[in-house]
């Protein structure tokens, strides 16, 4: 059995960050916003349960997020959000001097996956719907 190494460590802390900003982001839930939230309560807030902010990722990440929402969506009619279009993905590249490619890449891809399965949930959510309203 091989140990981790600390870049492995540090990296899968940081896929647990991203998850974890990207499910407070879709439901609205930004640290600015948790932040206000404990303050109108009267609460000192806890670190442990405050989402990250964008700006508590090192620069590769943030990089990436932008170059995520700079890329086009692919959606179409009764399908949904099928993922990024990754047509100008190397210009975008040469903009942001990007050196570390592959992180780069694993971000977007993750990203990405996110985004597809949400939209997969609220297509099916949709469905499930109008099945109700059709089916009474």
């Amino acid at each position: 059995m091989t140990l981790p190494t600390f870049a492995e460590d540090q990296k899968e802390l940081l896929w647990e960050r991203v998850e974890t900003w990207q499910k407070n982001n879709t439901v609205g839930m930004t640290k600015e916003r948790y932040l206000e939230m404990e303050e109108q309560l009267g609460r000192e807030p806890d670190p442990d349960k405050c989402p990250p902010g964008i700006e508590d990722f090192p620069e590769s990440v943030i990089s990436a997020i932008e170059i995520f929402n700079s890329l086009g969506d692919r959606v179409y009619p009764d399908i949904g959000y099928v993922g990024k279009d990754y047509t100008n993905l190397e210009f975008l590249l040469k903009v942001y001097n990007i050196e570390d490619k592959e992180l780069l890449y694993t971000i977007l891809l993750r990203l990405d996956s996110h985004a597809i399965k949400k939209s997969q949930e609220q297509i099916k959510r949709e469905y499930d719907k109008v099945k109700r309203k059709n089916g009474k």
